[in-house]
């Protein structure tokens, strides 16, 4: 792939947070599904997700470091940063009002903390997204 460090730091995100994600999911799936219905087991599960997500982003980085070479992000990519950020935000604010709905018809706290987990996953999923497109066809 000819990309920038910085286009390679976005691939490496998008990729770690997808599995991680998706990780995740399978284990609070099963869980839900074995009438898991507290929030504290679940806290457990998403750190655990959480550090692993550290450890694979700085493995991610240190092989794009030596396999590359490492520049300043410029203008270009922060336009790209902030342009994706500006159309990904929405998500997050659906994901927002979609837990305090849920909360005004008294559904569990686990569901609720799953909304704003998700919006929060999907939100950073569609940045990455639009961040590849735009170094891919331009800003």
């Amino acid at each position: 792939m000819n990309a920038s460090f910085e286009e390679k730091s976005v691939w490496i995100h998008l990729v770690c947070v997808l599995g991680t994600f998706i990780l995740y999911c399978l284990v609070a799936w099963s869980m839900l599904s074995s009438g898991v219905d507290t929030l504290m087991p679940f806290v457990g599960v998403f750190l655990s997700s959480v550090v692993l997500l550290v450890i694979l982003l700085v493995a991610g980085h240190l092989l794009a470091a030596v396999t590359g070479r490492i520049e300043k992000p410029d203008e270009r990519d922060r336009l790209i940063v902030w342009r994706s950020e500006s159309n990904s935000a929405w998500m997050l604010v659906v994901g927002i009002f979609a837990a305090i709905t849920a909360m005004l018809f008294s559904l569990s706290n686990v569901w609720v903390a799953h909304i704003l987990i998700l919006s929060l996953y999907l939100s950073q999923t569609m940045q990455y997204l639009f961040q590849i497109r735009y170094y891919r066809r331009g800003v």
